[in-house]
């Protein structure tokens, strides 16, 4: 079916109002907002602007072509898990020495020391000390693995402003993620999956979408991918689209979004959301295969304890990546939340220990067995890490650890990062980094640079504006961990 110029039609606005495709969130919903926004005229571009998923060069020889990262979100605590701090079992019970230590919660707080119950154990040849009752599977991938000791997060205090620097830059809501700026500089380099894929346990973290593109165009954004059936919302057609009718239906679309596209030349982001209803057409047939995990052999699945009910939910959400990665998608993030321990702090550390830590080693051993872990850089940790003081919610209440972004831990391993490697330090206390400190722009900048990408060139213009993760010479690379 071919469409004159001068066809009488309805408008496509109109058309699409009207028809259900069954495709993914990657068109229609994307597609109708932004000609809400759009509902001006707009002024021709002075010169061509195309946005679209094909690979780019990036800027230099890439250590890395892709990213999973696991955000434990609500602030693991690096105190119980990976800085040991003799000085707390010193002063335990005794009255912090000093006045300094910034609470996110005052009215809660107590100055009481409280050190961690736990023994920590040199693990692997780097002999890297580590909380082996807690992580005893992390304790075998140790020497695969740079632990950062020195995160920092400045005049920041709570959950979504911290997510929000970890993710975007910045504290402040309205910027692109982190997945959607790796995109938008690489490229995809499969045309059957999504590039960016935000995998969410649980429930949505507080504060989100942590993966959008917001400034960026839409189809840099992250598709997402939920933890029960169907994985991806109205991914497949209904009964009575499927086939010839669904074909049809898209090529009417294509015709209609592309003599929109002629008669108003300035939206150029349009080349974009029929980029994304073609990508989300391919998708019924190639997601369904990635995402399919009864694929996975019996050994796999042991590796990862899927078929374990205490570890199945992080073993599915680390198994997908692998195989998102495998497939070239080009970033994963597996949002897992519920780290956030203000009470009984001891007990539930404990559990989410149980639940993740074998899937989460499995990640990195099983990429390692595939040839994948040089070319994929995997990222655990959080927003923040915890205070060395009791926070104390009441009368029957069990002790808790408040918020600490002043210096906490994240490990990274894959993408051409130091293996067996300590990175940083915070004080004695584990309150402050005092040595080699990383901020989320040292972060940012660190990825990019292995991702082969330039921080300080790497920008979007909007309104004449320039755009960027990181804002020129705030970020700087963390050479230290890199191989």
């Amino acid at each position: 079916m071919q469409i004159s110029h001068t066809s009488d039609l309805p408008s496509r606005r109109h058309w699409l109002a009207q028809n259900a495709l069954g495709l993914s969130s990657l068109g229609l919903a994307s597609l109708l907002a932004d000609e809400a926004t759009a509902a001006g005229p707009n002024k021709p571009a002075l010169a061509p602007v195309q946005y679209d998923l094909l690979p780019k060069a990036p800027a230099r020889e890439p250590a890395a072509k892709a990213m999973i990262s696991v955000f434990t979100g609500g602030g693991p605590s690096h105190l119980d898990l990976f800085d040991p701090k003799p000085t707390l079992d010193k002063y335990a019970g005794q009255k912090f020495p000093g006045s300094d230590i910034k609470y996110d919660n005052a009215g809660q707080a107590t100055s009481i020391v409280m050190p961690s119950p736990w023994k920590f154990e040199r693990c692997g040849e780097a002999g890297v000390e580590i909380n082996r009752e807690l992580l005893p599977c992390f304790g075998d991938i140790v020497d695969d693995v740079t632990l950062v000791r020195s995160m920092h997060l400045p005049n920041i205090r709570n959950h979504v402003a911290g997510m929000r620097a970890l993710t975007t830059g910045r504290g402040r809501e309205g910027w692109p993620s982190l997945g959607s700026w790796i995109v938008y500089g690489l490229g995809a380099e499969t045309r059957e999956l999504p590039a960016f894929v935000a995998l969410i346990l649980r429930k949505n973290p507080p504060g989100s979408p942590f993966w959008d593109s917001r400034q960026l165009p839409s189809i840099y954004q992250g598709t997402i991918v939920r933890e029960n059936e169907p994985r991806i919302a109205n991914l497949n057609p209904s009964a009575t689209l499927r086939g010839r009718p669904q074909t049809r239906q898209l090529e009417l679309m294509t015709q209609l979004n592309r003599e929109h596209l002629r008669r108003h030349p300035g939206e150029h982001d349009l080349e974009a959301r029929i980029a994304s209803y073609e990508l989300a057409a391919r998708m019924q047939t190639s997601a369904n295969e990635a995402l399919d995990l009864t694929r996975e052999s019996r050994l796999t699945r042991d590796l990862y304890g899927a078929d374990d009910p205490v570890t199945q939910q992080m073993a599915d959400a680390c198994l997908l990546a692998r195989r998102l990665v495998e497939r070239g998608v080009r970033f994963v993030q597996i949002w897992n939340y519920g780290w956030d321990m203000h009470e009984n702090i001891f007990e539930s550390l404990t559990s989410r220990c149980q639940a993740t830590d074998k899937p989460c080693a499995a990640l990195v051993t099983d990429l390692k067995q595939r040839g994948l872990l040089d070319t994929t850089i995997v990222q655990w940790g959080g927003e923040m890490g915890r205070l060395p003081v009791v926070q104390d919610r009441g009368a029957g209440k069990k002790p808790g650890r408040d918020h600490n972004t002043e210096g906490f831990s994240i490990w990274m391993a894959g993408g051409g990062i130091k293996a067996g490697h300590i990175h940083g330090a915070t004080d004695e206390f584990g309150h402050r980094a005092v040595e080699d400190i990383v901020t989320q722009h040292d972060f940012h900048a660190t990825l990019l640079h292995q991702l082969g990408l330039d921080a300080d060139s790497l920008h979007h213009e909007v309104n004449n504006r320039p755009v960027a993760l990181v804002e020129p010479g705030q970020g700087n690379v963390v050479r230290g961990i890199l191989a």
